[in-house]
């Protein structure tokens, strides 16, 4: 929880003595926006169905506030455009900081007289073992979704980041752009799957934490570097962009299958509505096999943007 018309006389006149003219000066308009946002050095994807325009940009957790990327592009293109999408919101209240303070133990701890050689498969102990040794002997009897957390940090994870989300939000509030999340997780919610899942419902996280922290920073930045040159396939075959995937808050089971679904509906309803709508997504959830990008190929349109699918 560690913590989110003045000239309209004038257009609608000249609209109506030179109708082509006008709609090929939208076209420019439109694809000039597309060009701008695709020098940003960040994943993004164009879908096109009659007027509507959805730019979608693949944003990753954990990039550092020092990171060279160029947004630029991407806050000039956002700028430009009539709508704005953002990944999904979590909101909690006093509520929910009251219900985590009063059960702590359970959400900070194993269930009491357990440690992880109690779910863990022989082999994933083992490595567990190599990697924290010379951290006493706490770890043991962590959540899971606590020792995750430790793992990741020996990972590269970093505290204080940015990115492209930052980038998306920080030019429409400048541009007075409003902008809306595509789903709602309520904090009740969020802290209901922590108390009461159980420990072997994070062993993926775990297992793809371990991964992590075996490939230590330089693999976080290998995957840093991956989706700065639009490598997709790589940064999610990465053991960090993986482990993000599979801990929790995203590897909720609640909380995944939901984000999908909302982004599916988010970019339907984009296309329907006329000028050019920026949505600034997870880029797992676009490009993962059965993603926002395949279901918008399989429909017939398309997509536009660098390559999304792994050989086989």
């Amino acid at each position: 929880m560690r913590r989110a018309m003045a000239g309209l006389g004038l257009v609608l006149a000249l609209a109506a003595t030179t109708p082509v003219w006008a709609q090929d000066a939208d076209e420019d308009r439109v694809e000039d926006i597309v060009v701008t946002a695709r020098r940003a050095g960040a994943p993004m994807w164009t879908v096109e169905r009659g007027d509507s325009t959805v730019i979608l940009v693949g944003a990753i957790s954990g990039v550092p506030r020092d990171f060279v990327w160029r947004p630029e592009a991407l806050e000039e293109a956002t700028r430009r455009s009539q709508r704005i999408l953002y990944p999904t919101e979590a909101r909690g209240s006093m509520s929910d900081v009251f219900r985590i303070l009063w059960r702590i133990r359970t959400i900070s701890r194993l269930p009491q007289g357990t440690t992880t050689a109690d779910y863990l498969p022989p082999d994933l102990q083992a490595r567990l073992e190599t990697l924290m040794a010379g951290e006493g002997d706490g770890w043991r009897t962590k959540s899971f979704v606590a020792l995750s957390f430790d793992l990741l940090e020996k990972a590269g994870r970093e505290r204080r980041t940015s990115g492209a989300v930052a980038a998306v939000r920080d030019a429409a509030r400048r541009a007075r752009l409003s902008g809306e999340p595509v789903g709602i997780v309520r904090g009740d919610e969020l802290v209901e799957g922590l108390i009461s899942g159980p420990p072997a419902q994070y062993t993926p996280c775990i297992g793809a934490s371990i991964a992590a922290a075996e490939a230590g920073p330089a693999g976080a930045q290998a995957r840093l570097e991956a989706w700065r040159s639009l490598r997709v396939t790589e940064v999610l075959a990465a053991p960090l962009d993986q482990a993000y995937d599979l801990c929790w808050p995203s590897g909720d089971p609640e909380v995944a299958p939901a984000q999908r679904e909302q982004w599916r509906a988010a970019t339907q309803n984009a296309l329907s509505q006329p000028g050019v709508t920026v949505g600034v997504a997870a880029l797992r959830l676009l490009a993962e096999p059965g993603g926002v990008l395949d279901q918008l190929e399989a429909e017939g349109l398309d997509v536009r943007g660098p390559d999304w699918k792994a050989e086989d």
